[in-house]
């Protein structure tokens, strides 16, 4: 199929899946044409078989009346003191009787031939023929059926040698007994052209009615289909701008059939979204609003508590044990909440679409190096192994260097607090398209259900853990805003007993189809990548990776695609 073709065929398909009218006329059409087809098809066949049925038998009428008075007229006539002159003569006159006969017949030929195979008798006759007859139709075996059937006539279809052409024709051959001179076989050739043509006439005024019939059906069902699919059509485009946020678009209601109560129906269903949506929006800004007020009003007497606290705890040498230990509570308190206030007023600004990125070229593998430093001594005191896995490509990017430094802490704290002290990868790796950093722990895990709730607002996968980072539950809810800021997701790998990872992939601008450069799935089965030597800004941590099992019981999770009622975290 050639391109121009292909793209016909592709207009042609497009407008049968976009437009309901053109298929429900299509379809009418189609079916139409198919009875139409059936109908005429039986109705001109019945007809053929007719007009054949009524020539044939006016042939053969008109071979018995022929036959008969032929017979009479030798039967009559023929004595034994005829001579051969006389018998010639008396067949004239039978031939000019039975040419009265078929004379209303001006397409009928005859011929009179001796039948074959006959002893000799007294008297013989000649055979003879009319002009136009050819007796090459009548064949040896058209011959025999005649002689055997020499009470009743016999019929064959043939076709006459004409100047335009061939023509359909009949020829009914029948017997004489002439006494004196043995049996004859008498033939009519009868032609059917005028009754061809009059079926071809017929046939033609059905093929011409049927397709006008079918364009009729076809304009009847465009101008019924209109009526329906319109408002249908209508309800469409309104939906579409309602779910635009034109919220006041409304459908035009004329009469009382049901296309009346299906628009009445969605305008009142269009009143109740609109009603709820400006409830919930009202509702979303009070709530941000409360949040964002509480947690500035809050700053205030934090701040003043963190001072006293601070001063409490420089001196808590002196107290005694139990106080010591009461203001030791409190320090890490206070700091958990001060974190906590500032994680809410992150969220406030995520919510009311405040937040704005501050775009810089960034080295992503120095930024991860100083997030490692940044964590080793409390990787230390867990006895975890910190390791930066960077097997080459673009590093550069555009990024706010800020918020992908606080994903990288949220991620590495959570590696850390749940790797079992074994060693944690941090895996930088980019291409033409996108960066990605993945970290990679090899600690308990998590099943699919808390796989899948990762990303919720104050959820944690074991409130039980012990954990270092103290954390609010908002970490991973922060990283994923954070991410998608950048137009780029976090997604998570995960299986009880084998570990967790974590990958941010980051496009960069103009990039279509992104694919990350890292896979989700760990391939622990390959041998370790090296380690890129860290800067004089951060200690080297080693660069080998553990090896752990695969299992089809992963659990994967990509919180682009999640519908909570909360928002998604850690």
């Amino acid at each position: 199929m050639s391109a121009a073709r292909r793209s016909l065929w592709d207009r042609a398909t497009g407008v049968f899946r976009r437009s309901l009218q053109a298929r429900v006329v299509a379809a009418s059409m189609i079916l139409s044409t198919l009875a139409l087809v059936g109908v005429f098809g039986y109705m001109a066949a019945s007809v053929g078989q007719n007009l054949f049925e009524t020539r044939r038998d006016d042939a053969l009428l008109e071979s018995v009346r022929a036959a008969g008075e032929m017979q009479q007229i030798f039967t009559e006539a023929v004595t034994g003191n005829l001579t051969s002159g006389e018998v010639d003569a008396l067949q004239d006159t039978a031939l000019d009787a039975i040419s009265s006969i078929i004379s209303s017949r001006a397409t009928t030929e005859y011929a009179m031939l001796r039948t074959e195979g006959q002893a000799d008798t007294l008297l013989q006759m000649n055979d003879v023929q009319s002009q136009a007859f050819d007796t090459a139709l009548l064949s040896p075996e058209l011959r025999a059926a005649v002689a055997e059937a020499s009470e009743s006539p016999y019929y064959q279809s043939v076709r006459i040698e004409a100047p335009g052409g061939t023509e359909p024709g009949l020829i009914v051959g029948t017997t004489v007994d002439v006494p004196l001179a043995g049996q004859y076989e008498l033939y009519f050739l009868t032609s059917l052209q005028s009754t061809q043509e009059t079926l071809a006439f017929m046939q033609l005024t059905m093929v011409v009615g049927g397709l006008a019939l079918i364009a009729l059906i076809g304009m009847i069902t465009w101008m019924v289909a209109r009526l329906i699919v319109g408002p249908v059509q209508t309800a469409a485009d309104s939906s579409a701008r309602i779910a635009a946020g034109e919220l006041d678009v409304r459908i035009p209601v004329r009469g009382e059939d049901e296309l009346a109560k299906l628009g009445r129906s969605f305008n009142d269903m269009a009143d109740s979204i609109s009603r709820q949506i400006n409830e919930l929006a009202t509702l979303s800004t009070v709530q941000q609003r409360f949040v964002s007020d509480v947690s500035h009003e809050l700053r205030t007497p934090l701040t003043t508590i963190r001072l006293a606290g601070d001063v409490l705890h420089d001196r808590r040498e002196s107290f005694d044990p139990v106080a010591a230990r009461t203001v030791e509570l409190l320090h890490t308190q206070i700091e958990r909440f001060e974190q906590l206030l500032a994680d809410l007023l992150e969220l406030s600004r995520f919510d009311a679409g405040a937040a704005q990125l501050e775009i810089e070229p960034t080295n992503l593998v120095r930024l991860a190096e100083r997030e490692i430093a940044a964590v080793e001594p409390l990787a230390a005191e867990r006895g975890t192994e910190l390791r930066l896995i960077a097997p080459g490509g673009h590093f550069e990017a555009e990024v706010d260097p800020r918020r992908i430094r606080r994903i990288l802490q949220n991620l590495l704290g959570n590696a850390i607090d749940h790797g079992e002290g074994r060693p944690v990868e941090v895996i930088v790796d980019s291409s033409t398209d996108a960066a990605a950093i993945a970290v990679r722990d090899h600690g308990v895990g998590m099943t699919e259900e808390e796989a899948g709730r990762v990303f919720d607002r104050f959820w944690r996968a074991d409130p039980s853990r012990q954990r270092r980072t103290g954390g609010s539950g908002l970490g991973l809810s922060i990283s994923r805003d954070d991410a998608a800021l950048h137009g780029g997701w976090i997604d998570v790998w995960s299986k009880p007993g084998s570990g967790t990872q974590f990958r941010l992939t980051l496009p960069r601008a103009g990039a279509r189809a992104v694919v990350s450069p890292i896979d989700l799935v760990p391939d622990d089965t390959q041998p370790a990548l090296p380690a890129v030597p860290l800067s004089s800004e951060a200690p080297a941590p080693a660069s080998a990776a553990s090896t752990i099992p695969e299992s089809d019981e992963a659990t994967l999770v990509d919180p682009t695609i999640a519908t909570t009622t909360e928002e998604v975290d850690r």
